[in-house]
């Protein structure tokens, strides 16, 4: 009797652990599509939704090692001094904390700033948390990568 019982627990933790991490791996894919989303956006300089993906709080250090708030990264997306043609994710890894996202991964970027085409790889960390049911991107950063 006590070895039955003994199964079934292992079993139910075993279906509970099961589901703890399905439900863990479909937010961390909808983070992986929210940073795809915000490729997108911000080839369109599209603001609304680059607004709504990026917490008002998010702190932003670039590829120069410049800090900027979400204002400061919206109003540099937004400026006629930028020509992003393409930004495109070479690799990324989730990996979920709770509430919190982090993800890692390495993108390449084209396009002209200040009239000087350029083309940077970069690697990124970018972390999410979820608030109201909403992921929101609090932090990113990017580190050139030079060989």
């Amino acid at each position: 009797m006590r070895r039955a019982a003994s199964v079934a627990i292992l079993v139910c933790s075993a279906l509970l652990l099961a589901a703890a991490q399905e439900s863990a791996d479909s937010e961390t894919t909808r983070v992986l599509a929210l940073e795809h989303a915000w490729n997108q956006a911000t080839e369109r300089k599209d603001i609304k939704s680059l607004d709504a993906i990026l917490d008002n709080s998010m702190v932003y250090v670039d590829y120069y090692g410049i800090l900027r708030t979400k204002a400061e990264y919206l109003a540099w997306v937004s400026s006629a001094n930028l020509h992003l043609q393409q930004e495109v994710t070479q690799s990324m890894t989730a990996r979920r904390f709770g509430s919190t996202v982090m993800v890692t991964g390495v993108y390449v970027t084209k396009g002209v700033e200040g009239g000087k085409p350029y083309v940077r790889r970069a690697r990124f960390v970018d972390t999410w948390t979820l608030k109201a049911g909403t992921w929101q991107c609090v932090a990113s950063q990017s580190t050139p990568v030079l060989h």
